[in-house]
């Protein structure tokens, strides 16, 4: 049942952050509305050191930011102030056009520590990819969990083994994050045409094979694939969903015509969306 082993590629973005890039790669460009994926960390800053992702731009998708350590603050062009914590949700709907930033708040920065956790971005339906943009936080407690002592299960975005998350998501998908003790077992929901499961941490067994963390394993569609942690706990991340069609991917910029990906280059280039307020610097298109 396994389709593809994707392995995350070492990225450095700066100021000591390292990003294992999961998704997109050329022989899979997608799962299910899925069209990125960033393992962030596990990283360890030291006093005065922290995140700083400057402002930049979004259309047609929606950021997921889940954190397992740490904290980034995010400011947008809509007026949000939000600080992500661990189990927190940020889901983020660029749609028509959103510009935003990712940092380390000052009061943490002085102290240093981890951050640890994944961003994913998620296609939008072709019909809303121009709907106003939106921003949803919710806290940890509002997002449902399932724990039998074995297989500690927390659906971050979407709906799969009777659990729905109330982040507002726009096409059918599931995002769950799944902690295992040695020996536990989890099955991909069947619902859904397109499933993957990204190891975190630790080790996974599928069909007799051991993967390590840092790959995410794409299954076909139908049945249940089963995944079991061995030789300790392991951490997931379960994901999918039903395709949207082909999309065009520039830099931030998600859309199903090439026209409006070029329109939005433009758009950047020459300042005509708006930075959040209290922010003067920015990431200039790149050349």
């Amino acid at each position: 049942m396994l389709d593809t082993i994707i392995e995350a590629r070492r990225k450095d973005l700066g100021d000591g952050l390292v990003v294992g890039r999961v998704l997109p790669v050329a022989k899979r460009r997608m799962v299910g509305p899925f069209v990125f994926l960033d393992h962030m960390g596990p990283a360890d800053f030291q006093p005065g050191a922290g995140i700083d992702v400057r402002p930049h731009p979004h259309i047609g998708l929606a950021t997921v930011t889940f954190l397992f350590d740490g904290e980034i603050f995010h400011r947008d062009n809509l007026g949000y102030r939000q600080a992500i914590r661990p189990g927190e949700l940020n889901w983020m709907s660029a749609g028509s056009g959103i510009v935003h930033s990712e940092r380390t708040d000052l009061s943490l920065r002085s102290k240093g520590g981890f951050i640890h956790g994944l961003q994913a971005w998620v296609a939008l339906p072709e019909a809303l990819e121009e709907a106003a943009p939106s921003f949803t936080h919710v806290d940890d407690r509002d997002l449902p969990v399932t724990d039998d002592g074995r297989v500690f299960l927390r659906m971050v975005a979407g709906s799969a083994y009777a659990l729905t998350s109330p982040a507002p998501t726009l096409s059918p998908l599931f995002y769950a994050h799944a902690d295992l003790t040695d020996g536990a077992r989890v099955a991909l929901p069947p619902d859904y045409s397109e499933r993957g499961a990204y190891i975190v941490s630790g080790h996974i067994r599928f069909d007799g094979e051991i993967y390590e963390a840092g790959r995410m394993l794409v299954f076909k569609p139908g049945g249940e694939p089963a995944i079991e942690a061995v030789g300790g706990p392991a951490r997931v991340m379960l994901l999918g969903g039903e395709p949207l069609g082909p999309r065009f991917m520039w830099w931030n910029f998600v859309s199903s015509h090439q026209e409006r990906i070029d329109e939005a280059k433009a758009d950047w280039a020459s300042g005509r969306m708006a930075l959040p307020v209290e922010e003067t610097e920015f990431i200039p298109l790149p050349e």
